[in-house]
């Protein structure tokens, strides 16, 4: 699945930035985002977990407007039979796929990844040159922005699943295992959207 906005002119050095939301949770998505940014990029940027709700979603709404960006998103039930860092592989993936298909004859020169790894050879289908930076999310503007979009896409994603499974809060927690989603998880049992490779709800299913 891709989610795909274009805007904004780019330089002629194309530096996409990377970052994911999601890898922990027990049930929902994985959510990858792949931002090129504008110039002068959005003031504001840092890692989205630094940043109050309210200034994510006004940064989200200055990024969407302002540069080119794209989503990669990956199911649960994708996540069990990849596992979680194939599936996060799978999404950095879909998302760069998603915002090289909105250039023109723009090469990319550099994919900056949040973390220590990259799908390059990691998945078949990558093939960017990418370099990771282990803090990248609060060092590098482009994965800022990525981050950012990552995180309000997915918690979007969570506040629709909530409300034809209300039990589990996941409008408050966004399918983490906090003590609210893991009781209602023991009352009620996994839904589909629960990650069933995952121990918490592997060991209900046992």
């Amino acid at each position: 699945m891709h989610t795909l906005s274009a805007s904004a002119s780019l330089s002629s050095r194309v530096v996409i930035g990377v970052d994911e939301a999601g890898r922990g949770p027990l049930a929902g998505p994985v959510v990858a985002a792949a931002v090129i940014l504008c110039k002068p990029r959005p003031s504001g940027l840092d890692d989205s977990k630094k940043l109050s709700g309210k200034r994510r979603g006004e940064l989200e709404a200055v990024i969407k407007r302002r540069c080119r960006w794209a989503v990669g998103v990956v199911e649960a039930d994708e996540i069990d039979r990849l596992n979680i860092f194939g599936a996060t592989m799978l999404a950095m993936t879909l998302a760069v796929q998603g915002l090289c298909a909105q250039l023109d004859a723009e090469e990319v020169h550099e994919v900056l990844v949040d973390g220590n790894l990259t799908p390059h050879g990691r998945h078949a289908d990558w093939c960017w040159p990418a370099r990771p930076i282990v803090g990248g999310d609060a060092l590098e503007p482009c994965i800022s922005a990525a981050s950012i979009i990552a995180k309000e896409h997915r918690d979007r994603v969570m506040r629709a699943h909530a409300e034809v499974h209300p039990h589990f809060g996941w409008e408050r927690n966004a399918g983490y295992g906090t003590a609210e989603h893991l009781a209602a998880l023991r009352r009620h049992g996994p839904t589909p959207l629960h990650r069933r490779s995952f121990a918490p709800v592997a060991a209900l299913l046992s």
